[in-house]
């Protein structure tokens, strides 16, 4: 019976929840950050768990307890109540069941991170750019309605606007198992700004979303890093080319190369720096974990294959159309405006029914 196996389930992990609900009150383990912080995030999910054990319990009681009074009560008005009770009880069981199952899914284990975002012009030059600069603002809207926290790091900018490259850090709760779901290569088609037939054209721009690493994640050795400073260009005010506070940090055993303009300040500039460059490096191991992931599912983006193009935006028709899960909106310009909430619930649903039928609990 599936109830009976999805309490089986549940009930194996009540001891693990114990376990680690003592664990974390242990001062040696305390003082192991790495494991403390390890620790602490599975208990909170299996806490969820706990919750929903205990809810889905109390409704199979409930629902048992009604079918005994059908089976035994002569009393017609008690047999009334009964069935009530059973006909509201069935699709509340069955309800609960698929959220057990979606918990019982094992979470990515970087969903909780905050995301270093990357985004690039690609095909179609100057609009390439200007279209980059629609998505960073898209974006940023985003992350505002989320109450997320926006830095950006470093950035190009398009000779007509817009950005050739800009790379800029978001902090919140659970934003790299949101916004993981942007990577890919995201084409426009509208009549650029730079056209002077009116002809639409197709431009393109590639954004990758990393989870940034945290400082246990990753070693860094100070003698492995080799450090530039010069001059910031573009916005700053006065303190542009007057002043050496960008930094570019060049990692000698991998050749990844960062850099950061945004502050005023040289210390704080490498602060930043510092981070996308764990990140970058902690993110060429992660993405074994995405090819493999890719092997069993072929249709999410999650797979980590940022030559995909994933979504078109369509300024003549003003539609959106998201070609993983063949969902279209015609609402461009509030997606623009950064409502693209729907879009990605559509993915995380589609993603998990996904996993749901690969067996992935």
């Amino acid at each position: 019976m599936a109830e009976q196996s999805l309490l089986e389930k549940l009930d194996g992990l009540q001891f693990k929840f114990e376990e680690i609900s003592t664990m974390i009150t242990d001062p040696a383990v305390i003082a192991d950050m790495k494991r403390f912080v390890k620790l602490n995030k599975e208990y909170h999910e299996l806490e969820l768990l706990m919750n929903a054990r205990k809810e889905y319990k109390n409704l199979l009681s409930n629902y048992a307890e009604a079918k005994k009074i059908l089976e035994t009560e002569n009393d017609e008005e008690m047999r009334e109540m009964a069935k009530l009770e059973i006909d509201e009880a069935e699709p509340k069981i069955a309800k609960m069941e698929d959220e057990i199952r979606l918990l019982l899914i094992p979470a990515d284990p970087e969903d909780g991170k905050n995301a270093i975002v990357e985004i690039r012009g690609g095909t179609g030059g100057d609009e390439a750019a200007i279209f980059a600069g629609d998505l960073f603002r898209m974006y940023t809207k985003y992350c505002e309605s989320k109450g997320w926290k926006v830095q950006v790091t470093s950035f190009n900018e398009g000779t007509s606007g817009g950005y050739k490259e800009i790379v800029f850090e978001v902090t919140g709760e659970n934003v790299y198992g949101t916004m993981k779901y942007e990577s890919g290569v995201h084409r426009v088609q509208r009549v650029p700004a730079t056209e002077t037939q009116g002809r639409v054209h197709t431009s393109a721009a590639t954004v990758a979303v990393l989870p940034e690493a945290e400082e246990f994640d990753i070693e860094l050795k100070e003698s492995d890093i080799r450090t530039d400073i010069f001059c910031a260009s573009g916005h700053g005010g006065q303190s542009v080319n007057t002043t050496y506070s960008a930094i570019r940090l060049v990692h000698i055993p991998t050749g990844i190369t960062v850099q950061c303009q945004d502050e005023k300040s040289q210390l704080k500039n490498k602060a930043k720096a510092l981070v996308e460059l764990r990140t970058r490096i902690y993110n060429m191991e992660y993405q074994k974990y995405l090819d493999n992931i890719a092997s069993k599912r072929k249709t999410m983006v999650s797979t980590g294959d940022r030559s995909a193009k994933i979504r078109t935006y369509n300024y003549p028709q003003g539609r959106v159309t998201d070609h993983r899960i063949n969902l279209t909106l015609y609402n461009l310009n509030a997606i623009m405006a950064g409502d693209i909430q729907e879009i990605i619930d559509g993915l995380i649903v589609a993603e998990n029914a996904e996993r749901l039928k690969a067996g992935e609990i």
